[in-house]
């Protein structure tokens, strides 16, 4: 009898040392799969109430949680107006977090400078907290398309867990159809529609007392600029509409932030000037693009962070957009 029991304690023994196993490695497997969360936004403060959060120089994924464009923020004594809100809910958390540790100001508008998914997937946090909501009327169009939903699709699958099932396209509150002025807290803010360019909603957003200019994806600095299916001839026209202003900071829609605007704005015209020369010939006479494309010299560019993703499809893109003019 005393054997048994013994025999019975040691099988209970082992089944407990198995269990523990069990669940010790379920916890381990669990805490392998779940992602891992390393992105951190720093905000740079680039004149006395005005800040920004640069992305990185890449494409989206999941790693980077869509971090790869630029957000800012201004804070006034009546609140805080942010311009864009970054390429994923958990992103737009974080950006609200950082300002909070700013200034004890709530964020009372949101403007958008396009509807670009790294740029506004953001926006339904903003929401959640109260923000108000200014854009571009032509953003409606994109709002309501068969690519603005197929790109949150593809979205939710790219950029998992971080765009999920619950992330969702977000309406203005306020569609700006002509130049704007808002005035938070006795600071003025000069919204300026300056599309169809590199989207047909592009706005650009002036603070005078601060001298800072947000121009959204119209200035790249420091990478290939994205032209998808952008107005290449009104983009050019809309980066001599920002000469005007002269402002001591432009903060772009990707890049860091620049202090001699006139020599940084000149990357994003030269390019464009580039590939509209280069494809010109080739389009207007209906020749192969391939053929246009490999007698051009891409040796000032190809160098440069997402020239091989985004370098052929851009002229491409030019090379279409000037068969269409």
């Amino acid at each position: 009898m005393n054997s048994f029991n013994s025999y019975i304690r040691f099988v209970s023994h082992l089944i407990g040392i198995l269990i523990g196993s069990l669940v010790f490695s379920s916890v381990a497997y669990a805490q392998a799969t779940k992602p891992v969360d390393a992105i951190q936004l720093k905000p740079v403060q680039v004149a006395p109430h005005t800040y920004f959060v640069q992305g990185f120089a890449e494409m989206g994924s999941s790693a980077n949680q869509n971090f790869i464009s630029n957000a800012g923020f201004v804070v006034t004594p009546g609140g805080v107006v942010v311009m864009d809100t970054l390429g994923s809910p958990i992103l737009a958390q974080k950006l609200i977090a950082e300002i909070r540790k700013v200034t004890k100001q709530k964020v009372v508008v949101v403007i958008v400078s396009h509807y670009h998914a790294d740029h506004i997937y953001g926006l339904q946090e903003f929401k959640k907290i109260g923000a108000k909501i200014y854009a571009q009327g032509e953003g409606r169009n994109y709002l309501s398309s068969e690519t603005a939903k197929q790109r949150l699709i593809a979205s939710r699958i790219d950029f998992a867990p971080w765009v999920n099932a619950n992330t969702q396209l977000i309406s203005a509150d306020v569609w700006i159809d002509k130049k704007s002025k808002l005035n938070i807290g006795g600071v003025e803010f000069l919204i300026s529609r300056v599309g169809p360019a590199h989207a047909p909603e592009d706005l650009m957003v002036y603070v005078p007392s601060e001298k800072v200019l947000f121009t959204g994806d119209l200035v790249f600095r420091g990478r290939i600029p994205f032209v998808g299916n952008a107005d290449s001839k009104g983009w050019l026209i809309a980066l001599d509409e920002i000469a005007k202003l002269n402002p001591n900071v432009v903060i772009p829609g990707h890049g860091g932030f620049s202090v001699k605007p006139k020599e940084d704005i000149a990357f994003t015209k030269n390019y464009l000037k580039y590939l509209r020369d280069s494809m010109a010939k080739a389009a207007i006479n209906m020749d192969p693009f391939e053929e246009a494309y490999q007698q051009t010299d891409w040796s000032e560019y190809e160098g440069m962070p997402l020239y091989r993703a985004a370098n052929r499809m851009n002229a491409y893109n030019v090379y279409l957009s000037i068969q269409a003019e």
